[in-house]
């Protein structure tokens, strides 16, 4: 503008150029490029056709190629390449695409509004994906089937690790979830409507071959695809759920290229627009109501499992949640078993306040002789048991004269030498009287390793004179 003006008012391009402190060919190039007329836009050698391609476009929904229309375009008067063309083609199919098209994808996505979410093959497994649209937050599912129990307990796994309840799920036409279509809306399933109004959301659906609509999840399946690796051992679904959090915190924690913000920092704002996460947990799967027995077990497809003792009698309800089951009170789960086969019991020890107490025959005596032995306490009846198991068949008739040397030599004496034959598994009478004789019953170690002081018995002593030699002379 500086230069314009000085040369309007001076006239020449050195004295124009003096002014605003440049050089002659500046002004110059200033002043022709400004004085000159404008410049018309120049005609396109594919637009005698435009209206045609562009009929054509509408026509087939934007699915015919360039290929296909450029004979069509030749005949009409079209002289130009093969590239030129196709750029036409392209053009008119973005604005009939603007205007008519099939997508539902908005321009800005609008915080707590919209979840996408789809299934995935990887490997043996299905993998559940969603994305929260504002946030960009990912989650993932690892289920051995894409079923409507499978869909609808990832998308409440996802509405726990969100922390609430976006107001649309949005997912293609899943046969799982809908039970008709009409005039192209589909009518989702009972179920399904069951489960959004339990949890507060309107579930939507995709137009037919709509991918562009929840691009976002689609995305997340092909990255799922090729960066969560499962190996051979993860190939159980319930592996692959316990590995799939610390991939969710890597990803997650990562800024994304597209909002350029980090998502889980993203979602700490968006959190307080989702709705809140109802106070109860809806029942997905199959699901039975069984009281529990006496034995703390209840009975399930011809089965048994067991459930908190605490529970005895009380009315508990049995889920099916893939190849395991959930035990529920008042919708709190209770106990987690794995399926087992008909006629099979599944019990946990944890149900009954600890490991299951070994078994235990007690000795039960009969006769006057065993009641008195028995009578003796526990090493008496520790030594009827081992005998037994040792195969003594004269253990009748021992009792009963084990029975009478209480009276001879006394009690104490008595256990104390019928503990020592236990421990070193003689089960005669003759081995019991024999300790009680070698008096070694009533001379035990205080502890191991302690010395037992036993009074020896004395021997006549002779003099060394009796062994001098004697004249016999």
């Amino acid at each position: 503008m500086e230069i314009q003006d000085a040369y309007r008012e001076v006239g020449t391009y050195r004295a124009a150029a003096e002014i605003c402190g440049t050089t002659p060919k500046t002004v110059k190039r200033v002043v022709t490029a400004t004085e000159a007329p404008a410049r018309e836009p120049r005609t396109r050698n594919y637009e005698p056709v435009r209206e045609l391609v562009a009929a054509k476009v509408k026509k087939t929904e934007g699915r015919i190629s360039a290929k296909r229309l450029l004979p069509l375009a030749t005949v009409a008067g079209y002289a130009g390449s093969p590239r030129n063309f196709r750029r036409l083609v392209a053009e008119e199919k973005v604005a009939w695409r603007k205007t008519k098209g099939r997508g539902r994808r908005p321009g800005v996505w609008i915080p707590g509004d919209v979840v996408c979410f789809d299934w995935g093959e990887l490997g043996s497994l299905y993998v559940f994906c969603a994305v929260l649209a504002f946030s960009r937050i990912r989650f993932v599912f690892f289920a051995d089937n894409c079923g409507a129990e499978a869909t609808m307990t990832g998308l409440a796994a996802c509405f726990e690790y969100l922390g609430g309840v976006p107001k649309v799920a949005l997912t293609d036409r899943m046969g799982c979830l809908r039970a008709d279509t009409v005039a192209d809306v589909v009518v989702p399933t009972p179920d399904y409507v069951r489960f959004a109004a339990h949890y507060g959301f309107r579930p939507d659906f995709c137009l037919a071959a709509d991918p562009e609509s929840k691009g976002l999840v689609e995305s997340l399946v092909g990255y799922v695809k090729s960066d969560f690796i499962i190996p051979e051992e993860l190939e159980d679904a319930a592996t692959a759920n316990d590995k799939a959090p610390v991939w969710m915190a890597e990803v997650n924690t990562q800024v994304h290229s597209e909002i350029c913000a980090v998502p889980l920092e993203r979602l700490t704002s968006e959190r307080p627009l989702l709705r809140p996460l109802p106070s109860l947990r809806p029942l997905i799967g199959k699901s039975v109501v069984r009281k529990v027995d006496k034995l703390s077990c209840v009975r399930f497809g011809s089965a048994r499992y067991s459930v908190p003792n605490e529970h005895i009698g009380a009315q508990v309800t049995v889920v099916v949640a893939g190849k395991a089951i959930e035990i529920l009170v008042s919708g709190e789960v209770v106990a987690t078993h794995d399926l087992v086969v008909p006629g099979e019991t599944s019990v946990k020890d944890e149900h009954y306040g600890g490991p299951r107490p070994a078994p235990n025959r007690a000795v039960r005596p009969k006769s006057d002789e065993e009641k008195a032995f028995v009578a003796l306490g526990a090493a008496a009846a520790e030594f009827i048991a081992r005998a037994a198991a040792a195969g003594s068949t004269t253990l009748a008739s021992d009792l009963r004269e084990l029975a009478g040397l209480e009276s001879a030599h006394g009690r104490d004496v008595l256990i104390a030498a019928i503990e020592r034959a236990v421990e070193f598994s003689r089960f005669r009478a003759s081995d019991v009287r024999s300790i009680i004789e070698a008096g070694l019953a009533a001379h035990r170690p205080a502890e191991p390793g302690s010395a037992v002081i036993v009074e020896l018995p004395s021997a006549p002593k002779r003099s060394l004179s009796d062994y001098a030699m004697r004249d016999l002379s």
